[in-house]
């Protein structure tokens, strides 16, 4: 049985209801940072992101965020992004 992935509009509505569940500070894009966005998506799938700091860079460091969690953008607005990646359950594993 496969689920189907929730519509844009859908993603859109739950992301206004959530608070950030991460930061990005003026350090930037660190392994540790990628590393625990990472594992919010695992678990949550839709997590908001606040840049502190990035005033100029936000569009650019939204784009990569996506591409380096392998998720999708949903959402940016001013200095907060929301991202979304499909829960996988029972992940295959190749050998």
């Amino acid at each position: 049985m496969t689920t189907k992935e929730p519509s844009l509009a859908e993603l859109k509505s739950r992301a206004q209801l959530l608070k950030p569940g991460i930061r990005l500070g003026k350090a930037g894009i660190s392994a540790n940072f990628l590393a625990e966005l990472d594992q919010l998506l695992s678990r949550q799938s839709l997590v908001k992101v606040r840049f502190e700091g990035h005033k100029e860079e936000r569009k650019t460091l939204a784009d990569a965020l996506a591409e380096a969690t392998r998720s999708k953008l949903v959402l940016q607005v001013g200095f907060t992004a929301t991202y979304y990646r499909r829960i996988i359950l029972n992940p295959v594993v190749e050998s």
